[in-house]
Protein backbone atom coordinates (compact mmCIF):
# COMPACT_ATOMS: atom_id res chain seq x y z
CA UNK A 1 0.00 0.00 0.00
CA UNK A 2 1.48 3.37 -0.76
CA UNK A 3 2.59 5.78 1.77
CA UNK A 4 -0.19 8.71 2.22
CA UNK A 5 -0.15 12.04 4.07
CA UNK A 6 -2.60 14.80 4.78
CA UNK A 7 -1.99 17.73 4.10
CA UNK A 8 -3.45 21.41 4.31
CA UNK A 9 -3.72 24.81 2.75
CA UNK A 10 -4.76 27.07 5.28
CA UNK A 11 -6.31 30.76 4.02
CA UNK A 12 -7.43 33.40 5.61
CA UNK A 13 -10.46 32.75 4.12
CA UNK A 14 -10.72 29.36 3.20
CA UNK A 15 -9.22 25.79 4.51
CA UNK A 16 -8.51 23.54 2.01
CA UNK A 17 -7.30 19.64 3.21
CA UNK A 18 -6.23 16.88 0.43
CA UNK A 19 -5.19 13.28 1.31
CA UNK A 20 -2.40 12.70 -1.30
CA UNK A 21 0.23 9.69 -2.32
CA UNK A 22 3.95 10.01 -2.86
CA UNK A 23 2.81 10.55 -6.73
CA UNK A 24 0.86 13.62 -5.62
CA UNK A 25 -1.98 12.20 -6.54
CA UNK A 26 -5.02 13.70 -4.47
CA UNK A 27 -7.11 10.57 -3.08
CA UNK A 28 -9.50 13.32 -1.49
CA UNK A 29 -10.56 16.62 -0.49
CA UNK A 30 -12.41 19.06 1.21
CA UNK A 31 -13.03 22.09 1.87
CA UNK A 32 -14.02 24.62 4.83
CA UNK A 33 -14.40 28.03 5.47
CA UNK A 34 -11.70 29.80 7.60
CA UNK A 35 -13.62 30.54 11.02
CA UNK A 36 -13.23 34.45 11.87
CA UNK A 37 -12.51 34.21 15.20
CA UNK A 38 -9.76 34.74 18.02
CA UNK A 39 -10.03 31.65 19.47
CA UNK A 40 -6.97 29.63 17.86
CA UNK A 41 -8.82 26.09 18.71
CA UNK A 42 -11.66 27.06 16.55
CA UNK A 43 -9.13 27.25 13.86
CA UNK A 44 -7.32 23.91 14.90
CA UNK A 45 -10.92 22.65 15.22
CA UNK A 46 -11.95 22.98 11.65
CA UNK A 47 -8.47 21.60 10.38
CA UNK A 48 -9.03 18.39 12.58
CA UNK A 49 -12.65 18.16 11.30
CA UNK A 50 -11.47 18.58 7.37
CA UNK A 51 -8.54 15.90 8.33
CA UNK A 52 -10.95 13.30 9.65
CA UNK A 53 -13.59 13.62 6.81
CA UNK A 54 -10.04 12.74 4.78
CA UNK A 55 -9.27 9.96 7.13
CA UNK A 56 -12.68 8.29 7.05
CA UNK A 57 -13.07 8.39 2.47
CA UNK A 58 -9.40 6.69 1.97
CA UNK A 59 -8.42 3.32 2.73
CA UNK A 60 -4.92 3.83 3.40
CA UNK A 61 -2.56 4.12 6.60
CA UNK A 62 -1.78 8.08 6.75
CA UNK A 63 1.63 8.59 7.62
CA UNK A 64 1.44 12.20 8.96
CA UNK A 65 0.13 15.76 8.04
CA UNK A 66 1.71 19.14 7.12
CA UNK A 67 -0.03 22.30 7.43
CA UNK A 68 0.65 25.22 4.84
CA UNK A 69 -0.15 28.65 6.84
CA UNK A 70 0.59 32.43 5.54
CA UNK A 71 3.05 32.84 8.97
CA UNK A 72 6.54 33.04 9.72
CA UNK A 73 7.05 29.95 11.51
CA UNK A 74 9.40 28.85 14.30
CA UNK A 75 10.46 25.62 12.30
CA UNK A 76 12.12 23.74 15.54
CA UNK A 77 9.19 24.47 17.81
CA UNK A 78 6.39 24.44 15.64
CA UNK A 79 4.86 27.88 16.14
CA UNK A 80 3.14 30.30 13.87
CA UNK A 81 4.90 33.49 14.91
CA UNK A 82 3.07 36.30 12.63
CA UNK A 83 -0.26 36.11 10.96
CA UNK A 84 -1.69 39.01 9.80
CA UNK A 85 -4.78 37.57 8.09
CA UNK A 86 -5.43 34.97 10.84
CA UNK A 87 -3.90 36.71 14.30
CA UNK A 88 -5.86 33.96 16.42
CA UNK A 89 -2.90 31.71 15.64
CA UNK A 90 -0.01 34.40 16.29
CA UNK A 91 2.61 33.07 18.64
CA UNK A 92 0.31 29.59 18.53
CA UNK A 93 2.00 26.24 19.08
CA UNK A 94 0.05 25.33 16.16
CA UNK A 95 1.97 21.67 15.06
CA UNK A 96 1.11 20.47 19.30
CA UNK A 97 -1.86 20.99 18.83
CA UNK A 98 -2.69 19.26 14.94
CA UNK A 99 -0.48 16.28 16.78
CA UNK A 100 -3.19 15.98 19.68
CA UNK A 101 -6.32 15.80 17.96
CA UNK A 102 -4.95 13.66 15.44
CA UNK A 103 -2.68 11.53 16.72
CA UNK A 104 -0.39 12.25 13.63
CA UNK A 105 3.73 13.56 13.26
CA UNK A 106 2.65 17.25 12.30
CA UNK A 107 5.15 19.85 10.05
CA UNK A 108 3.91 23.31 9.20
CA UNK A 109 5.12 25.30 6.09
CA UNK A 110 5.16 29.27 5.13
CA UNK A 111 1.97 28.88 2.64
CA UNK A 112 4.59 30.35 -0.26
CA UNK A 113 7.13 28.14 0.32
CA UNK A 114 4.42 25.36 0.03
CA UNK A 115 3.55 26.70 -3.40
CA UNK A 116 7.08 26.66 -4.18
CA UNK A 117 7.90 23.19 -3.30
CA UNK A 118 4.25 22.05 -5.10
CA UNK A 119 5.78 23.61 -8.35
CA UNK A 120 9.21 22.37 -7.92
CA UNK A 121 7.96 19.11 -7.44
CA UNK A 122 4.69 18.62 -9.32
CA UNK A 123 4.16 21.73 -11.74
CA UNK A 124 5.71 24.57 -13.93
CA UNK A 125 9.78 23.82 -11.99
CA UNK A 126 10.35 20.56 -12.70
CA UNK A 127 13.60 19.59 -12.87
CA UNK A 128 15.39 22.37 -11.93
CA UNK A 129 17.50 23.09 -9.21
CA UNK A 130 17.38 26.96 -8.67
CA UNK A 131 14.10 28.59 -8.40
CA UNK A 132 12.14 31.96 -7.64
CA UNK A 133 8.08 31.39 -6.97
CA UNK A 134 5.93 34.44 -6.80
CA UNK A 135 2.59 34.27 -5.64
CA UNK A 136 0.33 37.57 -6.09
CA UNK A 137 -2.81 37.43 -4.26
CA UNK A 138 -4.30 39.58 -1.79
CA UNK A 139 -0.74 40.08 -0.97
CA UNK A 140 2.36 39.34 -2.18
CA UNK A 141 4.49 35.87 -1.50
CA UNK A 142 7.85 34.55 -2.49
CA UNK A 143 9.48 30.85 -1.97
CA UNK A 144 13.00 30.36 -3.53
CA UNK A 145 14.71 27.07 -4.04
CA UNK A 146 18.51 26.56 -4.23
CA UNK A 147 19.95 23.74 -4.93
CA UNK A 148 16.79 21.66 -4.70
CA UNK A 149 16.21 22.94 -0.94
CA UNK A 150 13.92 25.92 0.06
CA UNK A 151 15.71 29.02 1.78
CA UNK A 152 15.02 29.96 5.21
CA UNK A 153 17.54 31.73 6.20
CA UNK A 154 18.86 32.35 10.12
CA UNK A 155 15.54 32.07 11.53
CA UNK A 156 12.94 30.85 8.64
CA UNK A 157 11.88 34.67 7.40
CA UNK A 158 13.95 33.83 3.92
CA UNK A 159 11.75 34.28 0.82
CA UNK A 160 9.68 37.26 1.64
CA UNK A 161 9.54 38.75 -1.78
CA UNK A 162 6.59 40.78 -1.33
CA UNK A 163 8.33 42.62 1.05
CA UNK A 164 11.32 44.38 -1.51
CA UNK A 165 11.35 48.00 -1.72
CA UNK A 166 10.55 49.13 -5.28
CA UNK A 167 9.17 52.58 -4.34
CA UNK A 168 11.17 54.26 -1.14
CA UNK A 169 8.35 56.72 -0.52
CA UNK A 170 5.43 54.88 -1.63
CA UNK A 171 2.53 53.19 -0.24
CA UNK A 172 2.40 52.36 3.18
CA UNK A 173 2.70 48.52 4.10
CA UNK A 174 1.23 45.99 6.07
CA UNK A 175 4.57 45.51 7.61
CA UNK A 176 5.39 48.67 8.55
CA UNK A 177 7.48 49.96 5.71
CA UNK A 178 6.89 51.59 2.88
CA UNK A 179 7.08 51.07 -1.28
CA UNK A 180 6.69 46.89 -0.50
CA UNK A 181 6.26 45.38 -4.37
CA UNK A 182 3.36 44.25 -2.56
CA UNK A 183 2.27 47.94 -2.30
CA UNK A 184 1.86 47.48 -5.89
CA UNK A 185 1.56 44.26 -7.71
CA UNK A 186 -0.99 42.25 -5.12
CA UNK A 187 -4.91 42.11 -6.42
CA UNK A 188 -5.01 44.95 -3.72
CA UNK A 189 -2.80 47.26 -4.80
CA UNK A 190 -4.60 47.12 -8.15
CA UNK A 191 -7.66 48.43 -6.58
CA UNK A 192 -5.72 51.11 -4.68
CA UNK A 193 -3.76 52.51 -8.04
CA UNK A 194 -7.09 52.23 -9.90
CA UNK A 195 -8.43 54.73 -7.45
CA UNK A 196 -5.06 56.69 -7.56
CA UNK A 197 -5.05 57.47 -11.60
CA UNK A 198 -8.92 57.74 -11.78
CA UNK A 199 -8.80 61.08 -12.23
CA UNK A 200 -6.29 61.27 -15.31
CA UNK A 201 -8.70 58.31 -17.45
CA UNK A 202 -12.10 60.39 -16.77
CA UNK A 203 -13.06 58.08 -20.16
CA UNK A 204 -12.62 55.15 -18.16
CA UNK A 205 -15.46 52.75 -17.36
CA UNK A 206 -13.64 52.46 -14.07
CA UNK A 207 -13.25 55.80 -13.10
CA UNK A 208 -17.10 55.95 -12.65
CA UNK A 209 -17.26 53.07 -10.19
CA UNK A 210 -16.71 53.80 -6.55
CA UNK A 211 -14.25 51.06 -5.82
CA UNK A 212 -13.66 48.87 -8.90
CA UNK A 213 -12.66 44.95 -7.73
CA UNK A 214 -9.47 42.95 -8.98
CA UNK A 215 -11.97 41.23 -11.20
CA UNK A 216 -13.59 44.19 -12.90
CA UNK A 217 -9.74 46.17 -13.36
CA UNK A 218 -9.26 42.87 -15.16
CA UNK A 219 -12.41 42.31 -17.60
CA UNK A 220 -11.83 46.33 -17.99
CA UNK A 221 -8.18 45.43 -19.28
CA UNK A 222 -9.03 42.82 -21.61
CA UNK A 223 -11.54 45.08 -23.17
CA UNK A 224 -8.80 47.81 -23.56
CA UNK A 225 -9.44 50.30 -21.04
CA UNK A 226 -6.89 52.72 -20.61
CA UNK A 227 -6.93 53.13 -16.84
CA UNK A 228 -6.73 49.58 -16.16
CA UNK A 229 -4.31 48.84 -18.74
CA UNK A 230 -1.98 51.68 -16.87
CA UNK A 231 -2.60 49.81 -13.59
CA UNK A 232 -1.24 47.03 -15.39
CA UNK A 233 1.65 48.28 -16.58
CA UNK A 234 2.87 49.99 -13.16
CA UNK A 235 2.15 46.33 -11.48
CA UNK A 236 4.44 44.49 -14.25
CA UNK A 237 6.79 47.72 -13.69
CA UNK A 238 6.90 47.63 -9.82
CA UNK A 239 6.99 43.03 -9.79
CA UNK A 240 9.95 43.58 -12.85
CA UNK A 241 12.51 45.88 -10.20
CA UNK A 242 12.22 43.50 -7.53
CA UNK A 243 12.07 40.45 -9.88
CA UNK A 244 15.36 42.06 -11.79
CA UNK A 245 17.21 42.29 -8.48
CA UNK A 246 16.77 38.61 -7.23
CA UNK A 247 17.57 37.58 -10.42
CA UNK A 248 21.08 39.41 -10.46
CA UNK A 249 21.45 38.15 -6.88
CA UNK A 250 20.56 34.66 -7.04
CA UNK A 251 21.12 33.86 -10.39
CA UNK A 252 17.75 31.37 -10.89
CA UNK A 253 16.85 28.78 -13.38
CA UNK A 254 12.96 29.72 -13.38
CA UNK A 255 11.07 32.08 -12.08
CA UNK A 256 7.30 30.88 -11.36
CA UNK A 257 4.16 33.29 -11.06
CA UNK A 258 1.07 32.09 -9.77
CA UNK A 259 -1.85 33.43 -7.79
CA UNK A 260 -5.28 35.12 -8.40
CA UNK A 261 -3.68 38.22 -9.31
CA UNK A 262 -1.40 36.78 -12.29
CA UNK A 263 -4.62 35.98 -13.96
CA UNK A 264 -3.38 39.31 -15.80
CA UNK A 265 -0.27 37.90 -16.84
CA UNK A 266 -0.67 38.92 -20.63
CA UNK A 267 -1.71 42.50 -19.37
CA UNK A 268 1.47 43.18 -16.80
CA UNK A 269 4.24 40.20 -18.68
CA UNK A 270 5.46 42.89 -21.97
CA UNK A 271 6.29 45.78 -19.22
CA UNK A 272 7.34 42.95 -16.35
CA UNK A 273 10.30 41.63 -18.61
CA UNK A 274 11.01 44.58 -20.08
CA UNK A 275 12.22 45.88 -16.64
CA UNK A 276 13.64 42.70 -15.84
CA UNK A 277 15.56 42.81 -19.57
CA UNK A 278 16.74 46.46 -18.83
CA UNK A 279 17.85 45.95 -15.18
CA UNK A 280 19.96 42.33 -15.15
CA UNK A 281 23.60 41.32 -16.44
CA UNK A 282 22.61 39.93 -19.86
CA UNK A 283 24.06 36.41 -18.88
CA UNK A 284 21.40 35.45 -16.26
CA UNK A 285 18.83 37.29 -18.06
CA UNK A 286 19.29 35.48 -21.46
CA UNK A 287 19.04 31.82 -19.34
CA UNK A 288 16.05 32.62 -16.90
CA UNK A 289 12.72 31.41 -17.66
CA UNK A 290 10.14 33.45 -16.77
CA UNK A 291 6.68 31.52 -16.45
CA UNK A 292 2.91 31.38 -14.87
CA UNK A 293 2.97 28.59 -12.12
CA UNK A 294 0.63 25.27 -13.32
CA UNK A 295 -1.21 24.12 -9.96
CA UNK A 296 -2.67 26.61 -9.20
CA UNK A 297 -4.37 26.59 -5.68
CA UNK A 298 -2.62 23.01 -5.53
CA UNK A 299 0.17 24.15 -5.40
CA UNK A 300 0.32 25.37 -1.72
CA UNK A 301 -1.32 21.47 -0.61
CA UNK A 302 0.99 19.37 -3.51
CA UNK A 303 3.94 21.36 -1.48
CA UNK A 304 2.70 20.72 2.04
CA UNK A 305 2.62 16.82 1.51
CA UNK A 306 5.99 17.01 0.33
CA UNK A 307 7.21 18.28 3.73
CA UNK A 308 4.86 15.77 5.57
CA UNK A 309 6.83 12.76 3.62
CA UNK A 310 9.43 14.64 5.16
CA UNK A 311 8.90 13.22 8.63
CA UNK A 312 9.34 9.58 7.54
CA UNK A 313 11.24 9.70 4.44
Amino acid sequence: MKQVVLAADLGGTNLRMAAIDADGRILYRTRRATPRTENPREIVAIISGAARECLQNIKADVSAVAAAVPAIIDFKRGITLNLPNLPALNDFPLAAALEKELQLACRLENDANAAAIGESRFGAAQNYRNIIAVTLGTGVGGGIIIDRKILRGADGTAGEIGHICVEPFGAACGCGARGCVEQYASATALVRLAGELAEQFPASGLSKKPIPSSLEIYQAGVGGDALALEVFRRQGFYLGIALAGLINVLNPEIVVIGGGAAAGWDLFEPEMKKQIRERTYKQPFESVRIVRAQLGDDAGILGAAQIAFEVNP
